[in-house]
């Protein structure tokens, strides 16, 4: 079984890549599935299941959809074990960009949108710079200086990725994920994420809604950018 899991920012073309690659990779006799995650509702699974694929859609609703996703890796592969998939799409909605959802042994493939601005690499984290492959989209709506200058930040702020250009619309760039989807490593037990997600549950996490200071615990940052414990 491999496993490939697909982040990015909402919006930047995730699931158009994603239904170009199924439909290449059935035409080359593999078996795929998918699992997409999203946070209230989505219409996607339907988009996908066209494709005579098995989908299985989880919704987080209340929680981080990349946190829904790393509890529920474990699941989703045994699912696809019983669909008698070979390869497995992880589809994550992606909010706050500061968490990656990759296990150490998956493809991880980060879609980003090249219309988003110039310095947007330098701002995603993690989500972006521990993938293996980021996938840019929507090129061909700025100009040759803009791309290349966003290329350069994708590769300043991962050196180590493989850059694409793709079109979800067209299917350009494609065969070249396709090409790396069908090399990657199949998974084993004991994975592990690539980085941490973010290292602190605050009290808005728990459901407190009073914004004063006096009311929140935890692990808490300042503007400033220093940080204080505050409880027990």
């Amino acid at each position: 079984m491999r496993l490939v899991v697909i982040a990015g920012p909402p919006g930047s073309g995730k699931t158009s890549i994603l239904m170009h690659v199924v439909r290449s990779l059935i035409s080359r006799s593999f078996d795929p599935a998918v699992v997409k995650i999203d946070c209230i509702s989505s219409e996607d699974d339907k988009r996908i299941a066209e494709l005579k694929v098995p989908v299985m859609l989880g919704l987080s609703k209340d929680m981080c959809p990349d946190h829904f996703a790393i509890y529920g890796f474990e699941e989703m592969i045994e699912w696809a074990k019983k669909m008698r998939a070979e390869i497995l799409f992880v589809e994550t909605a992606g909010l706050c960009l500061r968490c990656a959802p990759y296990p150490d042994k998956c493809l991880a493939v980060c879609v980003i949108d090249v219309t988003s601005g110039p310095n947007t690499p330098l701002k995603v984290g993690p989500l972006l710079t521990t993938a293996d492959v980021i996938v840019t989209t929507k090129g061909d709506m700025v100009s040759q200086a803009e791309r290349e200058v966003f290329w350069e930040r994708v590769v300043e702020a991962n050196p180590t990725c493989k850059v694409i250009e793709a079109n979800g619309i067209t299917g350009k760039g494609v065969n070249e994920l396709v090409e790396i989807v069908v090399k990657c490593l199949t998974v084993n037990p004991g994975m592990q994420l690539r980085h941490n997600p973010p290292f602190a549950i605050c009290t808005l996490c728990t459901g407190e809604r009073r914004i004063e200071r006096e009311h929140h615990r935890g692990l808490l940052r300042h503007l400033d950018g220093s940080m204080e414990y505050v409880g027990e």
